[in-house]
Formats: C-alpha cells, sequence, structure tokens
C-alpha cells in the first residue's frame, strides 16, 4: 500500500470551498493533487446518490467541503448536506465499506490553510483505509 494513491471526489461549495482552495493557491500552500473537483453552488444540492455514485464509479474517498454552519448562503444547505453525508456514511456501514471514506467539513472562504490541511489529513486517511473495496469488485468482474 506505500504507492496507494488514492481518488478522492471533492464536491466544493461554490462560494466558501472554492473561495479557500484560491486563497491556498495564491499563498502557495501544497497539498496532495489526490483531488477531482466537482463545483457545486451549494453542497445542499449534492444528494445521497451523487455520493454512492462517486464511490461506484471508482472514488476511493469523497470529500465535501462547505460553509460555515449557519453562514450558509443558501440558508440551511449545508445543513441538509451534513444529513446526507451521515446517512450515506451509514448506507456504506452497512454493506461492509467503511463511511469513514465520505467526509465533510466546513471552511468559511479566507481559510487557505484550512483548505490545504482538510486535502491533506483525507488523502492520508483514504491512503490508511486502502482502496475502496467496490474498485476491486469492479476489477474482479472485469477480469472474469
Amino acid at each position: 500500500m506505500g504507492n496507494f494513491e488514492p481518488k478522492i471526489v471533492g464536491m466544493f461549495c461554490h462560494y466558501c470551498a472554492l473561495a479557500a482552495q484560491d486563497v491556498a493557491g495564491k499563498g502557495r500552500m501544497s497539498f496532495a493533487p489526490n483531488i477531482r473537483e466537482v463545483r457545486v453552488l451549494c453542497t445542499g444540492k449534492i444528494d445521497v446518490l451523487h455520493i454512492l455514485k462517486a464511490m461506484e464509479d471508482g472514488a476511493d474517498g469523497v470529500l465535501i467541503i462547505g460553509c460555515k454552519l449557519g453562514e450558509c448562503y443558501f440558508r440551511e444547505g449545508n445543513m441538509r448536506a451534513f444529513k446526507r453525508v451521515d446517512y450515506a456514511r451509514k448506507l456504506l456501514d452497512e454493506i461492509g465499506i467503511e463511511g469513514e471514506r465520505v467526509q465533510m467539513y466546513e471552511v468559511p472562504g479566507p481559510m487557505g490553510k484550512r483548505f490545504a490541511d482538510i486535502i491533506t489529513e483525507m488523502t492520508e486517511k483514504i491512503k490508511s483505509l486502502g482502496p475502496s473495496p467496490l474498485k476491486k469488485a469492479a476489477q474482479e468482474e472485469l477480469m472474469a
């Protein structure tokens, strides 16, 4: 597993996560390049099916970054997203896949360092878990 580089789908809020990403980039902060970015207007638009489909399509993990609770541009979007992430994690746990492969964080717009730290933390977490069992099953199916 030493050379395993995870594929992580990052679903980022347009208002806060992308602003933090810009600050991190302008500040030349380094973080792992393992994220495949999906921009969403609000994390409240992310459905459980989006998360599960990302996993089914070969992601080793899914990272969602949105506004701080209580500061969502769309009032309660991020609160809905937290509930959906919790539900997706429970579903994954029920089928024998680590629910911790799905994480959601709050990041206020100007916190580039926090953004970079989250990316690094998520990459290390997924590296420690190893490749997704769904990815292994898909590879076995292709070889059959």
